[in-house]
């Protein structure tokens, strides 16, 4: 099942308020759930160009980041276990962390935003749940080399069924993280694939049963990209 929602579905204000992805994030939200966003910033943007091997079309992908739904706390807000670089506010974290998903209310920021529900029994979720949180206490660190070795592999179908070349013990990116929890759960989005080399845009497609909700307001189409199509239809046009 998928829902997807595009900016000509989406009305006026929501459309307009920055704060745009709370309601649907707090609809769709549930323990164990995997979040995705598509970022605007300039490492959003290359981290989704960057699997643009996986998509069908060879355009970058929707999606930059993946998080679990950890639980909705005492302090009413839903919180997220997730492997991130965080630059703000003139601190830096690197690696396993627990943040709020109000980080990801900005629809200006995060213009694409999914929830997938992979249907976890009760007990799968608690396992995904202990897996983030001992990656937590772990105080597991975010690879760049790991991360490098994905986009690496995701030119080559032998090495993406290999190990990640670049591996690192104790170390763990953004999907990678979510495979690991869901792995605890007896979980593999694409068999045969391992951790490692999981990037966020094989989670969306896995091949295994979910539910989808999306809304796309990006969908990474690079404006040099549209540019040539639509000189070429001109062109064709023109030639006609």
């Amino acid at each position: 099942m998928s829902e997807i929602l595009l900016p000509e579905d989406l009305a006026d204000d929501e459309s307009r308020d920055p704060r745009g992805n709370q309601a649907f994030l707090e609809k769709h939200a549930a323990p164990g759930r995997i979040g995705l966003c598509g970022g605007r910033d300039f490492i959003n943007k290359l981290i989704r160009k960057a699997q643009s091997p996986l998509t069908e079309d060879g355009h970058r992908s929707l999606w930059s980041h993946a998080f679990v739904f950890s639980e909705r706390r005492v302090d009413g807000q839903w919180w997220v276990i997730e492997s991130d670089l965080d630059l703000r506010y003139r601190q830096i974290r690197l690696g396993v962390q627990e943040n709020r998903v109000a980080r990801y209310y900005d629809a200006e920021a995060f213009p694409n935003i999914a929830v997938l529900d992979f249907g976890l029994s009760p007990e799968q979720t608690l396992q995904v749940q202990r897996a983030g949180l001992d990656l937590l206490a772990g105080l597991s660190s975010y690879s760049l080399s790991e991360l490098l070795g994905t986009m690496m592999a995701m030119h080559s179908r032998r090495l993406r069924k290999r190990g990640n070349l670049l591996a690192k013990d104790g170390a763990l990116f953004c999907s990678a993280l979510v495979q690991h929890c869901y792995l605890a759960a007896g979980i593999e989005f694409l068999p045969g694939v391992p951790g490692k080399n999981i990037a966020p845009h094989d989670i969306d497609e896995s091949p295994l049963p979910h539910a989808t909700h999306r809304i796309l307001r990006d969908l990474g189409v690079s404006s040099v990209r549209e540019i040539g199509h639509s000189l070429r239809e001109r062109l064709g046009t023109a030639f006609d």
